[in-house]
């Protein structure tokens, strides 16, 4: 209990706290640093909880996938989840980054711009977080590595002037349903000062195509129509993707967010043998394609920088990306035709009669995790979940408002109290594709 008597005295004499909790399956460990609000000026008035997963086995920190909430208490509790995310857990250890999820404590009455902007005292606490959770976790780094921002709504909102502050710091950015461009050009909010580095940052404005004209959520769309355009008259690597199936909802935005920020990495990340070096610049990288939709171009050709300061024209990271680009633009979602990863650290134990079966797995980095279908004796025995959630495309976890997985997060394992001889397991992806059968090893 000695680790309970720690805790309480340093929730005691601290008015910040972490707290480390390791993974039980061995794929990566969450730690946790909450600070309450404050009423001092300049300080954050809301609570907040930064919340990490960093995956198993990482030796150095390359990255950071910042997956921020809008505003409101339900975004506020959807949040909180944010680092379990099984996908974007894939992103994160395919590229050796963690996965923050923050989480404010904001009822719906209060304002939000209290947080959101983040010169109101959240900018300042994300990087001290950074810095205790670096030390917790034993990896220093994580006060240094890259950023890469998700933001929705008002986390959009707050991921827009963190660009305007610390361009250096960021791989890219997706704003889903918002942005502060539009608040601050019409004198709402202070403007901030927008140095050239600025629009070297590749960003993605992703609205919902039911925002445009909505009584409500109408300046999310315009707010992401206008600064496409104006980042994109500097020349800046922007792409406007609107989201044909939804309003203020995430949806199903996640198939296209995790490949863009995936070929974004692989285009600006340095080096593994120099992991302080700065980001690779894209400025002559990368594909421009009409914004319609059309034959792209590579970014350093002649044609492209004929019209790259248009803002007909969106940047591409990659070839392969266009195609999803594209799909998305039409469905809504990416098509996935590749088989998911295999399940792994399976167990089986007997026990008063019954089986009792445990077991890991990956989602699958381009459709995420739907479920399982579990075998007994041989045959076709169970799905799980029997009944999937999801929008489009059904994930194991769930999938919130927020982009989040659903309260309480599903469990992997199950019970038999009618046991078979021999049990295996295969993995279902989002596009209903099934991995290869694994079975459950026999007990010692």
């Amino acid at each position: 209990m000695r680790w309970l008597f720690a805790l309480c005295l340093l929730l005691t004499l601290s008015p910040a706290w972490v707290v480390a909790i390791a993974q039980a399956n061995g794929e990566g460990a969450y730690f946790q640093q909450s600070y309450p609000g404050s009423d001092k000026p300049g300080e954050l008035k809301f609570p907040v909880m930064h919340r990490v997963w960093i995956p198993g086995g990482v030796k150095r920190l390359r990255g950071l996938i910042v997956h921020q909430h809008g505003c409101g208490a339900g975004a506020c509790k959807g949040g909180q989840t944010a680092a379990d995310d099984l996908h974007w857990q894939a992103l994160a250890r395919k590229w050796d980054c963690a996965l923050l999820g923050p989480s404010y404590t904001q009822e719906d009455k209060e304002n939000c711009r209290l947080w959101c902007d983040p010169r109101s005292g959240s900018g300042k606490l994300f990087l001290q977080a950074l810095d205790a959770l670096g030390a917790q976790s034993g990896h220093p780094e994580l006060s240094t590595v890259p950023w890469c921002l998700w933001g929705h709504s008002g986390g959009a909102f707050w991921a827009s002037l963190m660009q305007a502050s610390h361009p250096q710091r960021i791989v890219a950015i997706w704003f889903r349903s918002g942005t502060a461009f539009g608040n601050w050009t019409k004198g709402e909010v202070p403007a901030p000062e927008l140095q050239p580095d600025v629009f070297g940052v590749p960003i993605a404005l992703n609205p919902g195509l039911k925002e445009k004209g909505d009584k409500r959520f109408a300046g999310a769309w315009t707010g992401s129509e206008a600064m496409f355009q104006a980042y994109r008259s500097k020349k800046a690597p922007a792409l406007f993707c609107p989201d044909p199936k939804t309003a203020h909802e995430c949806g199903d935005s996640r198939y296209l967010a995790i490949p863009f920020f995936d070929a974004c990495l692989e285009l600006r990340l340095p080096p593994r043998e120099t992991p302080d070096a700065p980001l690779k610049p894209v400025a002559s990288t990368g594909w421009v394609a009409p914004l319609g939709g059309g034959k792209p171009v590579p970014a350093d050709s002649a044609e492209a920088r004929k019209e790259s300061s248009s803002a007909s024209t969106v940047w591409l990271p990659s070839l392969a990306f266009d195609r999803m680009w594209e799909e998305y633009s039409r469905a809504g979602l990416v098509g996935d035709s590749t088989p998911p990863p295999a399940p792994t650290g399976l167990k089986l134990s007997r026990d008063e009669g019954r089986v009792r079966l445990t077991w890991e797995a990956a989602a699958d980095l381009e459709s995420g995790l739907a479920g399982f279908v579990l075998l007994k004796d041989g045959k076709p025995w169970k799905k799980l979940p029997e009944k999937p959630a999801g929008k489009l495309r059904p994930l194991f976890q769930g999938l919130s408002y927020h982009d989040t997985p659903e309260a309480p997060l599903a469990s992997m394992r199950l019970e038999d109290p009618e046991p078979g001889k021999s049990y295996a397991i295969q993995s279902v992806n989002g596009a209903g594709a099934n991995s290869a059968a694994v079975e459950f090893p026999s007990p010692k």
